[in-house]
């Protein structure tokens, strides 16, 4: 895939905003090195760092650095591109893009760099991503998967599962031929060996895929349960703050209340909400009705009740646990029992928001359902996005139902359903995006990636 269409030169500033020891401009195109030498730039060799002066229209200096010129295609983008290292001044650095401009640049849009590099086959899409979530990363495990899928982890395995649909689809093609014969005489048996492996592959990539998006997004989970369970003073004990409203009147908690905290370096967004009961004020119906949105949206709920009678309080959150993908009990207050029994269900926790009890097995839990039970282990893991997990769930749709057209021998159907399978992977590395795709994902880059 190459970018004929891109002509022009683009420049941009590509070290963090603000002032700095150094600053870093990057230009692209085929003009970046003519215009390097128009600003001072003298003597540039393939990839060797050269000192010079960089100057304006007048000749002043503008401040001196060190260039540094990539010829094409051995470069980030592909294309001519030439770095210039000066003093980290923010306001030095626009005179020096405004000075590109003036030579024939035009200021570079978000993640046009990597877009660049993209349509030139320097990366594929899930790589270009990466980029971004390498630079994003908030802990030393996201940095690491993110290198990883950078490095093109996620895109081999992708990859691998597209090819095996590709052969699937041309032995079931090669059968329509033979529509007089039974599917079982045309290999039937291996292919249905064969989309069993594909299945299995593709569930297995999708569960990684979403432990990669978690270490990306962090985890959503909301706390939910009856009124006085303890729903708010767990938030504080959690967060380390008084971040929510504490009384025993019940009813207290009316609108939803997000904090966000890491546990051994993951990020957890924490929402608090109104305690579900039946009756309240308008005020507190409202408050239950955006508990049930919170719901709708979460990826774990954590049920807080009473540790003194538990059982009390499941019938008032039980309509809203449905469909919510993981749930995780807490028993709280359970400082007030005679005895605290012993956690012998993993999806139960007995704590006390008031004392800390039970508060570091609650993080080991927490970190588990934010791992995705992999606990430490890194082995393989890769950063990922939404996009990439409904991609994934999506092929996988078409295959169970390219294996149910099997068993009625409907070949033609089963077909397209493999192809349907492999261009909803094909989206996850670009090989088959839209440009509206393309568009949506590349914004969200920094203006000098």
């Amino acid at each position: 895939m190459h970018a004929s269409a891109n002509i022009d030169t683009i420049v941009a500033i590509a070290s963090a905003p603000g002032a700095g020891g150094v600053g870093l401009l990057r230009l692209s195109g085929p003009r970046a090195r003519d215009i390097a030498q128009r600003i001072g730039v003298r003597t540039m060799r393939p990839r060797h760092a050269h000192y010079a002066r960089f100057r304006d229209a007048d000749g002043e200096v503008i401040d001196d650095g060190i260039a540094l010129w990539f010829p094409a295609p051995n470069s980030f983008t592909g294309e001519e591109v030439v770095e210039l290292q000066g003093h980290g001044s923010p306001v030095v650095l626009q005179q020096l893009v405004a000075r590109c401009i003036a030579l024939g640049a035009r200021q570079a849009r978000p993640g046009e760099f990597s877009e660049r590099a993209f349509l030139n086959g320097k990366l594929d899409l899930a790589q270009a991503e990466a980029i971004a979530d390498l630079i994003a990363a908030s802990d030393t495990r996201a940095a690491r998967a993110a290198r990883r899928s950078l490095d093109g982890v996620f895109s081999q395995r992708v990859e691998a599962t597209g090819e095996q649909l590709v052969l699937l689809r041309i032995h079931v093609e090669a059968a329509i031929d033979f529509a007089d014969e039974p599917l079982d005489t045309l290999g039937g048996d291996q292919v249905r060996a064969g989309l069993g492996r594909a299945l299995r592959a593709l569930v297995q990539l999708r569960d990684d895929a979403e432990r990669g998006r978690r270490l990306r997004d962090g985890l959503h989970a909301v706390l939910v349960g009856p009124p006085n369970a303890g729903k708010s003073s767990l938030l504080n004990a959690l967060a380390g703050s008084e971040r929510a409203i504490v009384t025993d009147i019940a009813g207290t908690t009316r609108d939803t209340l997000r904090e966000t905290i890491r546990i051994d370096g993951l990020e957890l967004t924490l929402v608090d909400t109104a305690g579900l009961r039946d009756g309240g004020d308008a005020i507190e119906r409202e408050g239950m009705r955006r508990a049930h949105l919170e719901m709708q949206r979460t990826d774990l709920a954590i049920i807080v009740l009473d540790a003194r009678d538990p059982q009390a309080g499941r019938a008032a959150v039980a309509d809203a646990l449905a469909g919510v993908p993981q749930q995780l009990w807490i028993h709280n207050k359970s400082d007030l029992l005679a005895q605290c029994p012993a956690d012998s269900d993993a999806n139960v926790v007995h704590v006390s928001a008031a004392t800390g009890q039970g508060l570091e097995h609650l993080h080991a839990r927490l970190r588990e359902l934010a791992s995705g039970s992999a606990g430490d282990s890194v082995e393989g893991e890769f950063s990922a996005r939404a996009r990439h997990v409904e991609a994934i769930v999506l092929a996988i749709g078409h295959v169970e139902r390219a294996d149910a057209e099997l068993v009625h021998e409907h070949l033609e159907l089963a077909a397209e359903e493999l192809r349907l399978a492999h261009e909803a992977l094909g989206e996850i590395t670009g090989r088959m995006s839209a440009d509206d795709l393309l568009g949506r994902i590349f914004s969200s880059f920094c203006i000098g990636k």
